[in-house]
């Protein structure tokens, strides 16, 4: 596969094993369930990416498990602000260089303070986007954390 996105070349820079895995995709469907079943994982092995703002830091981004919820407060607090909230969808690009259904946690366009969640640790295999919709960059937990640069916290419920 040719595909080469910025958060593969993040990877292939630091020597970190990984592989692609395309998928079909529908715009009503970006879901974590539904690119989970496409790619063969449950869930809590697909890690979403989150953008968002925080009162007193700015831009952050967060990457918490599929099957869980980002603890806002948890990670208001963890990141040094009174309040985080989710940036607009139509923000993201411009922040990012990615489109929603496709934020990689690895090879945005500028580099914001990121919260990884902790559980990532134990896992021998996540799934992460490459950086664009239908497809799925799969690696292990703790090659995610070290590529990432990641503060390791507990920000999901």
């Amino acid at each position: 596969m040719s595909i080469k996105t910025n958060a593969c070349r993040k990877l292939d820079s630091l020597h970190i094993k990984y592989t692609l895995h395309e998928y079909e995709w529908e715009e009503d469907q970006l879901d974590v369930d539904t690119v989970a079943a496409k790619v063969g994982l449950p869930p809590n092995q697909l890690y979403k990416t989150l953008v968002l703002r925080g009162d007193k830091t700015g831009v952050i981004a967060a990457c918490i498990p599929g099957d869980k919820e980002l603890n806002l407060k948890g990670l208001a607090q963890v990141s040094g602000n009174k309040k985080v909230e989710m940036v607009a969808v139509k923000e993201i690009q411009g922040l990012t260089g990615y489109i929603r259904g496709g934020v990689s946690p690895l090879g945005m366009k500028k580099s914001y303070p990121f919260y990884l969640h902790a559980t990532v640790m134990s896992m021998e295999l996540v799934s992460i986007s490459a950086g664009r919709r239908g497809l799925q960059i799969f690696l292990s937990g703790p090659d995610l954390a070290a590529a990432s640069e990641g503060k390791l916290v507990d920000i999901a419920q």
